[in-house]
């Protein structure tokens, strides 16, 4: 292609920590520097500690650089935003990849405005092309795809969902000793800007299931009991809650809760599946979730192949030992 840049992925190390979201950056950046053919380093709001710089490393992470004050410019996402813009200018990167959350999503408009760059969000895969990059994204709940063209010939800002990350450490990635560096601005931007005074977290019992963390779904081996059983469990645990399509059609909850390739397809780090059969529309809807846990008391029953660990037990009987479980633990917690 005969372009040639840097790839900078902006990693905010929420409480100092680099969770799954900022590994599966520094796997996904790694990749995408093999296929473009382009170094690469990392930014952070906050100096990582020793301990953080040895999971950096084992991405293969060749650099770091730290924005000073960049733990306050969090909460002023438009300052930070022009600040990335800036550092991205003075590190000479072509690309600037950011996670599709709530900050990144955020910053990425501001970042691209700073630069005059072309913006891809919710970036899924990239692939080289005889006339430049092909970015592909899933749209409208991941029903419709979307492919764009970037000739790399003015800089590209793009957001990675976290369903689309991975923390896979390849065995093509060297691990590193990263290079560490401050990065001062040289003027501050102007013009006042909006500050987060605090964050909400997302509520489980009402957050749109494709955002849900954790998913604990009933199926038509649920009774009336044992299904009001199931949401007092969910409640308890503070997770989401799901229904297949036999459940739903019962009326017993709202088309908004029924997961599957006609309802919502998820993508939860964990998926229990409790009473569930596995149709295969049902399956193709959770495929893709990071660790999927069956209960049902057939022992052929489909969705046992598809899973990570399957339990055969009957719910009238397990349901209430959890409930137990769970309140137990809770009577006894500090």
């Amino acid at each position: 292609m005969g372009a040639s840049g840097k790839i900078l992925v902006f990693v905010d190390l929420p409480d100092g920590e680099l969770d799954e979201t900022g590994r599966g950056l520094l796997s996904y950046s790694a990749r995408l520097a093999g296929v473009l053919s382009f170094p690469w380093g990392a930014a952070v709001a906050v100096a990582p500690d020793s301990g953080q710089l040895n999971s950096f490393g084992a991405y293969g992470t060749p650099t770091i650089t730290s924005i000073t004050g960049g733990g306050t410019l969090l909460d002023t996402p438009a300052l930070l935003g022009k600040h990335l813009a800036r550092l991205a200018q003075d590190e000479l990167a072509t690309v600037v990849l950011l996670p599709h959350n709530d900050l990144g999503a955020t910053l990425a408009p501001i970042v691209a405005h700073e630069l005059q760059a072309a913006i891809m969000t919710e970036v899924v895969t990239v692939r080289q092309s005889d006339d430049g990059v092909r970015l592909s994204r899933k749209a409208l709940g991941v029903r419709i795809a979307e492919t764009r063209l970037w000739d790399c010939k003015r800089p590209l800002v793009a957001t990675i969902p976290p369903r689309a990350l991975s923390q896979v450490i390849m065995a093509t990635f060297r691990t590193s000793s990263p290079t560490v560096s401050t990065w001062h601005p040289v003027t501050q931007p102007s013009g006042a800007a909006a500050t987060i005074t605090g964050r909400i977290p997302p509520d489980p019992q009402t957050v749109d299931l494709t955002d849900a963390e954790v998913i604990f779904s009933g199926g038509k081996g649920c009774d009336p009991a044992t299904f009001d059983q199931l949401k007092e469990l969910c409640k308890l645990l503070n997770v989401s809650f799901g229904v297949t399509r036999p459940v739903y059609d019962l009326g017993w909850t709202g088309f908004e809760r029924m997961v599957g390739q006609t309802g919502r397809t998820v993508t939860p780090r964990l998926y229990v599946a409790l009473g569930i059969s596995g149709s295969m529309h049902h399956v193709g809807g959770i495929k893709d979730s990071r660790r999927i846990v069956a209960i049902n008391s057939d022992s052929k029953a489909p969705i046992f192949p598809n899973v990570d660990e399957g339990f055969v037990g009957d719910l009238k009987e397990v349901l209430p030992r959890l409930l137990e479980q769970v309140k137990a633990e809770i009577g006894s917690a500090p």
